[in-house]
């Protein structure tokens, strides 16, 4: 094998060439001494012809050719002597002496030479050359290099001995014995060089490709030799920093021991010293180093005179290579502080991570050359900036794998055999890219073709590989004489054991070299016996070096690791869950890898394949079951990786484990997680990385899309995506994507039999390659669609092409856009495709060419769409263009923007537009077309019926038409006369149908008033304009007077736009006048600010035929007469006085509806004036004031509106920003409410206000929230509420009341009879809500909740609540109340007759007792009738029935007896049993129960014979269990509700439970939900029930019952005709399960509540329930949420639920329902009157539903709550829904979080919402909203909720 470098004579050839300049230059100065010097080295007849040459340069040249001439040999000699006996330049000297070649001479020529071949004067020698008279030159400068040199050969025999050929000599020989892991012959690499100066260029940005590498798309890659490393880029003196990069196994280390070896052979005679370290033994150094201690210390010490060495090589840094391999295993930080501040001094000690960084920065050996090695990660800053020259490995290509397997199986016969093996086998030739896989292949080839096997079947994975080698190399070692691989692992099984425990420590621990105490004896000896691991010299210091060993690849060291995890006994499923992970970036840039493990999780996923079991059940000892467990954990940890979000790498890495396994369903379950879609982008591809992609997209059944963009791969990596059968869209996006990938990809189509998209863009293919791409795809008859924009074609064969792609029937699209094409080719084509009958789309700049599928028997209508953008036309081609146009009979739409047609070639075309037949549109853009031109535009509006709209904007060079497709409207040629007179045409007409409605839009054209003459001239010949665009031009007040004129002569006029035409306020009230004067005006939006609005909407007209046929044919009258109007002015300046012209005006307006005056900075008496024209605006229903700053004044002006209009049913002011006005239809009495919230009233403004709201007797609703009334505040508004009985709900929140404000309030509370309810809460909330009512109400509710009281609050409260006899209602949460506060409190609550709640919450709830709870109430007054307690959320609540009754003492005492308790609890118990006769409810969750708590509950409280309700949830009772508790339950015999929720029921308590069932004949709710009951339980529990007849509730949800279990509840539910409410939810049946359970329910005539949520009943059992609804007719609620019900059982159950009149809640959410149900379920929504609730959560919704679904929702009366979150709603179904809001009177919550709605519809909720106040909000979280208009929408209502909570 050739080595890459050139051979001697050819270096020697090149360095003469490179030094003869200089050389001739400095001879010129001695011609005698290289004459004299020449006689030696050359004949004397040669140098007789001198003589006559009489200029020295010529002389010396002349000699110089001669001395090259006499051979190598000669001119090597020659170059000696110079050196030594001149004073050369040291650059020259270097250059002559390395091309002497020292390293070489023998040790005949060595003798023959006077002087030492060194290499180069040192520096600082230079200048002492004649110091001494009394020693010779020659003896000076032979001194002085003595040391330099000695140390030279001493690195040359060091690096001889570690990587050269003695060796190699000693590996052979070793090679006989023992195999040696890894021990490859070398073979050269393919390397590709990228521009380094891209890596300085480098931002920040995230990119999937490898961090460490340029980005590719951006590189310019070219192949490269190892020679090619070293030429010099960078100026002299100057540090060059080479940075190598590959993946795994692709040769790096092997490589750079081959530089040394060949470096030691004088290969490289530019580097004078070389020098390599390894990070993985760099790792070991804990102290700081020199640079010499570096140099010499760790790698070879000079045998004497070290600093003279170290001086010489600091003075030629410039001819050292210092090699640093493997970055990646660095376990340091390594960052740009990594680099010293300043110029650091050679003697400096410092860290390795310094000395490398300053190496690079040349702070340290300046000059020198630094070649680094890495695995393809991110690396430190401060290496990208100074790297001059970026690399990386390939490792082989096909023909470097054939090299090497030639090489490696030279001795052995069976060759040839081996070689076509692998030629044959794509996945292995693949894997051979690789170099350390080529070689792991080739051992297990070479093992099994020894044993002369006819069919050899090689592993299919790199796992199996490694499994394989492991068990060959036992095999040779110990022969087959020992057994079968299951007796040879047991024989080896402690040490294989040993070295996986070392390589997984050794990975954790950041670990790769190991000393000889790591290491335990018999695992030493089994892994060097099999070359497992390598011993070398590790030096940490200049002391003795110590022995290491490392295994002799990093991935062997992870193949161990991971075997490790698989088979110890003490690695569980959560550490090697764990342990998973896809690896393929650095988390932190600077921030070294945590752990070295790059293909760990890929041989962790091969080793849970079913091929490798048998193996990790020997080794581990375990049976199948054992090691299926842990091989299934790491396949459910691959297809949970696959459910996140995956970079491209990281697919790729996905796929390597998704392969190793070898498991097709985990295949194909990752590809349906990955969503059939692969994207990668800016990294390279394998053809290995290729194989796996192909595995995982071949084993699944869907069709996939495979995208590259930018992406670098070989030639081979097409040959393996040939074989992919699955793909259907296939993208390259790349400029190295030529005529060569064009043809390698045209030879893998053919495999592709799916493939309907191919689309290769952004190359650099030219007509050659798209011609020979054709020609393959012509073959691939099932392709619909081929891409090819953006590459270099020219000049394309059009009519071949054209011919290729009429044959392809399913073709409908080709894109050949941005390849500049010649103005010819594009006419010639446009030609031919409109002649092509299956072509629809020629598009240039963009090109496309379409075809619809040919179907039999029918004849496809063809339209045909011609683009010609950019391509330089004149109106010397419109006759041509016309030509093109008019041959073909239906074009659909016709591009010629960005042409230069100018005025005459379009008025041509125009004039020509009723011969060509265009259904779409015309664009005329940018082709210099002037006024003129312009309006020959517009008169193609009445020319040509079809154009149905003409979009102009002469600053923008917009010239656009369109048309309609309606055959009614075809383009007729224009009559020369009229055929009837003008009388008897108008009465013709009526028979004829009408125009198309016309859009005419002349914006940003300059257009004046003087203008206006013209264009009204040429609009009047229309009359059919719909809509009318004049924005952005000067037409002034005087041009809107004058259009205004004009406009009643278009009839069919819908909107009229004419923002930003300079308009004054005169123009405003002049438009308002017109409201009343032009009565079909349905909305005017008018705006003075920055940007003027003047937008008008009209009403449909109807056009009604006149009686009289001498007058016109037809009268428009507004078609929807009592709908209202509305009137919106913004952004304008306006006085009193403008208020009140505006308001006369407005006042005259009929069906005026909505007023918006926002952002007008209307002052107190212009608010004042607009209120007082209220009463007038008889129709009026909303006034809106946006954006202003009010006054106190003006708030109470406001307010004080209600009593100047009795049709204000509420008044709403914001922030002192925003107020609304609504007002009612009639006069009659409604509730009025009040809110001022968040507008600084103090106490300052309460009287003023009191006083206006008392003339009206107060209102229905005062809110007064975020304000400032504080305590103060608080009392006057309370003595006023005294002073007048009312009935009013009054909302004081955050309004800074303290404590003692709380009391004053509870005072109040206490002494005043109307006061019904008081909700307090001082914390963050800051909740204060009075009601009071004027009516008598029995109620009387105190709610406190974290009011932080003190001691002396609370003995305040006590004494307050004392006086309150007509409490019902106590609640008290987090208040500061302890255990005596408590029972203080339970001695003050009295009444004087009926029951009073106590609540209270505090945390030590938690820790009491259940005994210490229960003699805390008893202290409460009254008999108990109900003690709650849950711990969870440390409530105690009470029922106090009031007056006390006491049991007769006999019962009681007889009781006792009957539970004998101990003397010290007698007098405790006797107190419970009194307090507790009458308990009716019993509720406790989240309890321990101890001996003596269970006692008391099973034998005092259960019995009592009033109790009818008992709740005991999540709780334990210690230590006699659940069966005791359910013994006591035999005694309740009063007992109508039981719950037992959440406590865990054994299947031994079932059937004791039934048991006591018995006992409870009134039995109503049974609640058994988490309990884990089995079909065998719910099968006893439903022979139990069936002798319940009174049952009405069943909760046995979150269980575990299947069919079984549900079909024998099925059967008993047939008898239970009283039952009302059945819960199943989340349980596991079967969709036949669940058929029989809706027919049993349908006999369950008073069904009220079915919840089936979270089954997998799916459309089976859903289109049962449809069946059995009707007799459902008293369902309320229905919960069918996860159900898996699809369309079919969607749209049967929608139709069916129509039936069910009564229902108030349906949920139908996490359902793919489908369109069509959805609007079947709007279709019914009319007839439920009662419904509430509808949840469509997570059930596909989208704009199209949302229209039919919104027309439902108007018409549910009673809706309050709707959830159509996450669902796929965008703005259109939004703006539906909003609509619909102000329909729905009861309507407070609208849920629309997770859709697709943007700045639109959030904007039109948003507008809609101030129209309803009733609504509470409307969530948008998580909608593509620009955070800046959420905000502000926010601002001005913050019922639009855009948060997460």
């Amino acid at each position: 094998m050739q080595p890459p470098f050139q051979n001697d004579d050819l270096d020697l050839e090149a360095a003469i060439v490179h030094a003869r300049p200089q050389l001739l230059e400095f001879l010129s100065h001695h011609p005698n001494w290289l004459l004299t010097t020449s006689r030696r080295f050359l004949p004397g007849m040669v140098l007789n012809g001198l003589d006559g040459i009489t200029d020295h340069k010529q002389k010396v040249s002349v000699l110089l050719d001669l001395l090259e001439k006499a051979g190598p040999a000669t001119w090597k000699q020659f170059a000696q002597s110079l050196c030594m006996e001149c004073n050369l330049p040291l650059d020259l000297e270097i250059l002559l002496l390395s091309s002497a070649g020292e390293g070489n001479l023998s040790q005949e020529q060595e003798a023959h030479t006077d002087v030492s071949a060194w290499s180069s004067v040192p520096k600082g020698f230079a200048q002492r050359r004649h110091c001494s008279n009394s020693v010779s030159h020659k003896d000076v400068k032979q001194q002085r290099l003595d040391s330099p040199v000695k140390y030279q050969h001493l690195l040359i025999d060091s690096i001889r001995q570690r990587y050269g050929s003695r060796r190699a000599a000693g590996a052979a020989a070793q090679e006989q014995t023992q195999p040696l892991a890894f021990n490859q012959a070398f073979v050269n690499l393919v390397i590709q060089q990228s521009k380094a100066s891209r890596l300085k260029e480098r931002t920040d940005k995230p990119r999937e490709g490898v961090a460490s590498a340029p980005k590719p798309e951006e590189c310019a890659d070219t192949a490269m030799k190892v020679s090619d490393l070293f030429r010099s880029v960078v100026p002299s003196g100057t540090t060059k920093v080479i940075f190598l990069f590959g993946k795994p196994g692709t040769g790096k280390t092997m490589l750079m021991h081959w530089i040394c070896q060949k470096w030691a052979e004088g290969a490289l005679p530019q580097f004078l010293f070389t020098f390599l370290f390894e990070f993985r033994q760099l790792n070991l150094l804990k102290r700081k180093l020199t640079l010499k201690e570096l140099l010499f210390d760790l790698f070879l010490q000079p045998e004497d005179s070290p600093d003279a060495v170290f001086q010489y090589l600091l003075e030629n840094a410039s001819h050292t290579l210092i090699i640093f391999d493997g970055l990646d295993e660095f376990a340091a930080n390594m960052d740009m502080s990594s680099s010293s501040k300043g110029r650091p001094t050679p003697t400096s000690p410092m860290s390795i991570s310094k000395l490398f960084a300053d190496l690079c920065h040349g702070k340290l050996l300046p000059g020198c050359t630094v070649l680094v090695t890495s695995r393809p990660k991110r690396l430190p800053d401060f290496l990208l900036n100074t790297v001059d020259l970026l690399a990386e490995i390939w490792g082989f290509d096909h023909e470097k794998v054939e090299e090497y397997v030639n090489r490696y199986f030279h001795r052995y016969s069976f060759k040839e055999q081996a070689i076509a093996h692998l030629k044959n086998n794509t996945k292995l030739l693949s894997m051979c890219l690789i170099p350390a896989l080529c070689y792991v292949v080739c051992i297990c080839l070479e093992y099994l073709l020894r044993k002369h096997q006819m069919s050899v079947e090689l592993p299919q994975t790199m796992t199996q590989f490694y499994i394989k080698m492991l068990l060959i190399f036992i095999n040779k070692q110990q022969g087959e004489h020992v057994g079968g691989e299951e007796a040879q692992l047991n024989c080896n099984r402690k040490a294989i054991l040993g070295l996986c425990d070392l390589a997984l420590k050794g990975l954790e621990d950041k670990k790769l070299v190991f000393y000889v105490g790591d290491i335990p004896e018999h695992v030493k000896e089994f892994a060097s016996l099999h070359g497992l691991l390598t011993v070398f010299e590790v030096k940490t210091n200049g002391t003795c070096p110590e022995a290491g060993y490392a295994f002799v690849h990093l991935s062997l060291q992870e193949f161990f690791a991971a075997l490790c995890l698989m088979v110890s006994k003490r690695v569980d499923k959560n550490y090697l869950k764990k342990k998973l992970s896809l690896k393929s970036k650095w988390t932190l840039k600077n921030e070294a890898k945590t752990e070295f493990m790059e293909s760990f999780h890929i041989f962790l996923s091969g080793l849970s394949s079913k091929e490798c079991r048998t193996f990790l059940m020997l080794l581990a000892e375990q049976d199948e079951a054992w090691v299926q467990d842990k091989q299934d954990t790491i396949l459910q940890s691959l297809k949970k990786l696959a459910a996140t979000h995956l970079t491209g790498p990281k697919v790729i890495e996905l796929c390597h484990c998704t392969f190793e396994t070898q498991d097709l369903k985990v295949a194909q379950h990752i590809g349906s997680l990955l969503n059939f879609k692969y994207e990668f982008k800016n990294f390279r591809l394998t053809p290995l990385d290729m194989s796996a992609l192909v595995f995982v997209m071949n084993s699944g059944q869907h069709l996939t899309y495979l995208d590259f963009a930018g992406c670098l791969m070989d030639i081979d990596c097409l040959e393996v995506l040939a074989g992919c059968e699955n793909v259907e869209h296939l993208s390259f996006r790349s400029r190295r994507c030529g005529d060569d990938f064009a043809a390698a990809l045209s030879k893998s189509l053919q495999g592709m039999g799916n493939l309907k998209k191919l689309e290769l863009t952004g190359g650099s293919m030219t007509a050659e390659g798209m011609t020979n791409l054709v020609q393959a795809s012509s073959q691939c008859l099932q392709l619909e669609e081929i891409n090819l924009q953006d590459n270099r074609i020219r000049d394309p064969e059009v009519k071949r092409v054209m011919d290729l792609f009429s044959r392809m029937e399913k073709l409908k699209k080709i894109d050949l856009s941005s390849n500049d094409l010649s103005l010819n080719a594009v006419l010639l084509l446009a030609k031919e495709v409109v002649m092509c009958q299956n072509a629809t789309e020629l598009r240039v700049r963009s090109l496309h060419l379409r075809w619809e599928e040919k179907k039999e028997h029918v004849t496809p209508t063809r339209h045909v769409k011609l683009c010609l953008q950019d391509c330089s036309l004149s109106s010397q081609h419109a006759e041509e263009i016309i030509a093109i146009l008019q041959s073909c009979p239906s074009l659909s739409e016709v591009d010629l923007s960005g042409n230069k047609l100018g005025d005459e070639g379009c008025s041509c075309l125009l004039e020509s537009l009723t011969w060509i037949s265009i259904s779409k549109q015309l664009d005329l853009s940018q082709n210099h077309l002037s006024v003129n031109g312009i309006c020959s535009l517009l008169k193609s509006v009445n020319t040509c019926q079809k154009v149905v709209e003409v979009q102009v904007s002469h600053c923008c060079e917009t010239a656009v038409l369109r048309f309609t497709a309606d055959t009614e409207f075809a383009c007729l040629p224009p009559r020369e006369e009229p055929v009837f007179s003008t009388d008897d045409q108008q009465n013709g007409d009526e028979n004829q149908t009408p125009s198309a409605s016309k859009k005419i839009r002349l914006t940003d054209s300059r257009f004046q008033a003087s203008d206006l003459e013209k264009l009204c001239a040429v609009l009047k010949e229309c009359n059919s304009i719909s809509e009318l665009d004049l924005s952005y031009n000067h037409l002034g007040d005087e041009g809107l007077l004058q259009l205004f004129q004009f406009l009643p002569n278009l009839k069919m006029l819908s909107s009229l736009k004419l923002n930003d035409n300079q308009i004054s306020l005169n123009s405003v009230f002049f438009l308002a006048q017109s409201l009343s004067t032009l009565e079909h005006i349905k909305t005017m939006n008018l705006s003075l600010g920055h940007m003027q609005v003047v937008h008008l909407t009209f009403w449909e007209r109807i056009r009604v035929r006149s009686t009289s046929r001498w007058r016109s044919s037809f009268l428009a009258h507004p078609k929807h007469e009592a709908k209202g109007r509305c009137f919106r002015l913004k952004d304008c300046r306006v006085g009193p006085e403008d208020v009140t012209r505006l308001c006369h005006m407005l006042a005259q307006c009929p069906q005026l509806t909505e007023i918006d005056l926002s952002g007008n900075s209307l002052s107190d008496q212009s608010i004042e004036r607009l209120l007082s024209f209220l009463p007038y605006l008889c129709h009026l229903t909303l006034l809106s004031i946006r954006n202003a700053t009010f006054s106190p004044r003006c708030m109470v002006l406001l307010i004080n509106s209600v009593n100047l209009c009795e049709r204000i049913r509420m008044v709403e002011v914001r922030s002192n920003e925003n107020a609304f006005l609504h007002l009612g239809a009639s006069m009659r009495s409604q509730k009025t409410s009040c809110r001022l919230t968040d507008c600084a009233i103090g106490q300052g403004q309460i009287d003023e206000l009191c006083r206006v709201l008392e003339q009206r007797g107060w209102l229905a609703e005062v809110d007064l929230s975020r304000n400032q009334l504080g305590d103060e505040g608080l009392r006057c508004l309370l003595d006023h509420l005294h002073q007048v009985p009312v009935t009013c709900s009054l909302n004081l929140s955050h309004n800074r009341i303290s404590q003692d404000g709380v009391l004053h309030l509870i005072n109040a509370f206490a002494t005043s009879g109307n006061t019904t309810e008081v909700q307090v809460s001082l914390c963050s909330k800051a909740t204060l809500i009075i009601k009071l009512t004027s009516r008598d109400d029995p109620r009387k509710i105190l709610r406190l909740s974290e009011c932080n009281f003190q001691p002396e609050h609370l003995e305040k409260l006590c004494l307050l609540l004392e006086k309150c006899t007509g409490l019902t209602e106590y609640i008290s949460s987090n208040n500061n109340m302890t255990v005596q506060a408590a029972e203080r409190l339970l001695h003050s609550l009295r009444k004087n007759l009926g029951p009073l709640k106590i609540s209270i919450e505090e945390p030590w709830v938690g820790k009491e007792s259940i005994t210490n709870l229960l003699e805390l109430a008893v202290q409460a007054c009254g008999n108990i009738t109900e003690i709650t307690i849950c711990k969870d959320k440390t409530l105690f609540q009470l029922g106090v029935k009031f007056p006390h009754c006491l049991e007769k003492v006999e019962s009681v005492i007889s009781r006792l007896h009957l539970y004998k308790p101990g003397i010290k609890h007698a007098c405790f118990y006797q107190r419970v049993l009194e307090k507790c006769a009458q308990l009716q409810e019993l509720r406790w969750s989240h309890v321990e129960l101890h001996n003596d708590e269970a006692d008391m509950l099973v034998r005092i409280l259960l019995p009592l014979p009033e109790l009818k309700k008992f709740g005991l949830t999540s709780s334990s009772i210690m230590p006699t269990g659940i069966d005791y508790l359910i013994t006591g339950l035999q005694n309740c015999q009063a007992i109508e509700e039981l719950n037992l929720g959440y406590m865990e029921l054994s299947s031994a308590a079932i059937p004791k439970l039934v048991l006591g069932f018995r006992e409870m004949p009134s039995l109503k709710r049974l609640i058994l939900n988490h309990n884990n009951i089995s079909n065998d339980g719910c099968s006893r529990l439903t022979e139990a029930l069936r002798n319940m007849r009174y049952m009405e509730e069943i909760n046995l949800s979150h269980n575990n019952i299947g069919d079984p279990g549900l079909m024998n509840l099925a059967a008993v539910l047939l008898e239970m005709q009283n039952l009302k409410r059945i819960d199943l939810s989340g349980n596991s049946p079967s969709p036949a399960g669940g058929e029989k359970l809706m027919e049993a329910l349908a006999y369950c005539k008073h069904i009220e509540e079915l919840l089936l949520s979270r089954n997998v009943f799916g459309d089976r059992t859903a289109v049962k329930l449809a069946l059995c609804l009707p007799h459902m007719t008293n369902l309320r609620i229905l919960h069918l949420q996860n159900n898996n019900i699809g369309p079919a059982g969607g749209m049967e159950l929608a139709r069916a639920l129509v039936v069910c009149g009564l229902l108030e809640e349906i949920s139908l959410s996490e359902n793919d329902l489908g369109e069509g149900s959805i609007h079947a379920l709007s279709e019914g929504l009319p007839c439920f009157e009662h419904l509430r609730k509808i949840d469509l959560k997570l059930c596909g919704v989208t704009d199209d539903a949302s229209k039919s679904l919104s027309h439902g929702f108007r018409r549910c009366p009673s809706m309050e709550e709707i959830i159509l979150s996450w669902n796929a709603l965008g703005d259109g179904g939004a703006q539906e829904l909003a609509s619909a809001l102000l329909g729905m009177e009861k309507l407070k919550m609208l849920d629309l979080e997770k859709n697709r709605i943007g700045t639109h519809g959030a904007t039109k909720l948003a507008e809609e919402l101030a129209k309803c106040p009733e609504i509470q909000f409307i969530r948008l979280w998580d909608n593509p909203v620009p955070r800046d208009l959420a905000e502000n929408l926010t601002s001005q209502d913050p019922r639009l909720c855009f948060s997460f909570y």
